[in-house]
């Protein structure tokens, strides 16, 4: 080493490169635009409202979580007391009268950033369990709070209003839901925006090193304490900007919107999609929505097919569906991610066809235990039967059986094919 390359001064922190990435970016807000002339009808608007407004607070989630390393039981609050807030804000009608309401997911915002600063101050002192449980404790308090201060929450019918008494925003008044979903998508493209120009920001990469290493981050000056409190407080205002939105969407909020079941299920949906990628969260949104409002309408089970679904993701695959979209990057680097096509269709069809044979069986062990008396008949897949016929369960017996021994049977293929694609060539034996 020369004495200029030894006298050449430390370097300090860079944070990454905090251009967007254009062409997803541009694809995504295509996509928003036209959703509504795809899907027309109200019910689908309103899912798509839902959709939205989960996929910014499992982003919020994800920068405690997936940057932060702070696992929290009781982030729901947040969302809440910024969508209660936001509601009392719609039924102070001289003051809503005269604001857009566009602008009101910003207050919706502060709440929640001004709830989070007083409950940062002392929980992120310490991260792991400790923050864990304080988390828990203060969403239980404040969800117990919502049946005592019942002036704010409205007890347990919770509180209600009129989005339409606001100023009309170029003319528009926010009548029909397809008005609601272009607020709601302006919104989704801004805070998505805004949070992943966080996470390139320098305070956005030290709260991945405290998250990696807080005794290297304390050694290197950073205080780890102040790094995790920043976070919390951006993910507090972005929390608070989705329980705004909810309340726009909704015009009712409960207790419900503050209690751990809430947090509960946005802990599931950014773990389902993988929080150590920033579009991990949009997936684990997307399809919980998609199983709560769809596969709901068609099974009573749809949580415990949820419950397997989040157990296989954990057990198999950590890095949930974004992890497992990006394990097949190197195949594509290398040119060799169509060789998987073939061995994918021979083990996972059989694999799906066996998983449906399955629930055919818990359906019909559901309805047998259920139905009232003299109720034989159940409708599955479409078709009408006996269940208390031997047919039917010989049918999804052998269908369940022949399906995941298939599956068992070429799996080695497919491990050996996954093998071949992810080696390069000339390094193979």
């Amino acid at each position: 080493m020369s004495d200029q390359q030894a006298r050449k001064p430390a370097q300090p922190l860079q944070a990454g490169s905090i251009a967007l990435p254009m062409i997803p970016w541009g694809i995504a807000a295509v996509l928003l635009c036209i959703l509504p002339f795809i899907f027309t009808n109200n019910s689908a608007i309103t899912i798509m409202n839902q959709m939205a407004i989960t996929i910014i607070f499992a982003l919020a989630y994800n920068m405690l979580l997936g940057q932060g390393g702070m696992l929290s039981f009781g982030h729901a609050v947040y969302a809440g007391v910024g969508g209660f807030a936001c509601m009392h804000i719609i039924n102070s009608g001289d003051f809503f009268s005269g604001l857009p309401l566009p602008v009101l997911p910003i207050f919706g915002g502060l709440v929640g950033m001004w709830l989070a600063i007083i409950v940062g101050a002392f929980s992120t002192r310490k991260a792991g369990t400790v923050f864990a449980m304080i988390s828990l404790g203060v969403g239980e308090l404040i969800a117990a709070c919502s049946v005592i201060i019942v002036v704010f929450f409205g007890g347990e019918e919770g509180v209600s209003g009129d989005r339409t008494y606001g100023l009309p925003f170029f003319g528009v008044e926010f009548l029909q839901q397809i008005e609601v979903y272009y607020l709601i998508a302006f919104w989704l493209m801004l805070s998505a925006i805004l949070m992943y120009l966080y996470s390139r920001t320098p305070m956005g990469r030290m709260a991945n090193a405290v998250r990696d290493n807080p005794e290297r981050a304390e050694f290197l000056g950073y205080s780890a304490r102040w790094v995790r409190f920043y976070s919390f407080v951006a993910s507090g205002f972005f929390a608070g900007i989705a329980g705004a939105l909810f309340a726009i969407n909704y015009e009712i909020l409960t207790e419900e919107n503050l209690n751990t079941t809430q947090s509960g299920i946005i802990l599931l949906v950014t773990f389902l999609g993988g929080v150590g990628f920033f579009f991990g969260p949009i997936l684990g949104a997307i399809v919980f929505t998609l199983v709560q409002t769809v596969l709901s309408l068609q099974t009573e089970l749809w949580g415990f097919y949820l419950g397997i679904i989040f157990v296989a993701t954990v057990m198999f695959f950590p890095g949930g569906l974004a992890g497992l979209i990006m394990m097949h990057v190197p195949a594509l680097r290398l040119g060799k991610l169509g060789r998987l096509g073939v061995p994918y269709l021979k083990t996972l069809l059989p694999a799906a066809i066996g998983a449906l044979g399955a629930a055919a069986l818990v359906e019909m062990i559901f309805h047998v235990r259920h139905a009232p008396n003299g109720d034989q008949e159940m409708t599955l897949f479409w078709t009408t039967f006996d269940s208390h016929t031997i047919l039917p369960w010989g049918i999804a017996t052998l269908v369940t059986v022949v399906g995941f021994g298939i599956m068992r049977a070429t799996a080695p293929a497919l491990v050996e094919a996954w093998n071949e694609a992810n080696t390069p060539d000339g390094m193979s034996e």
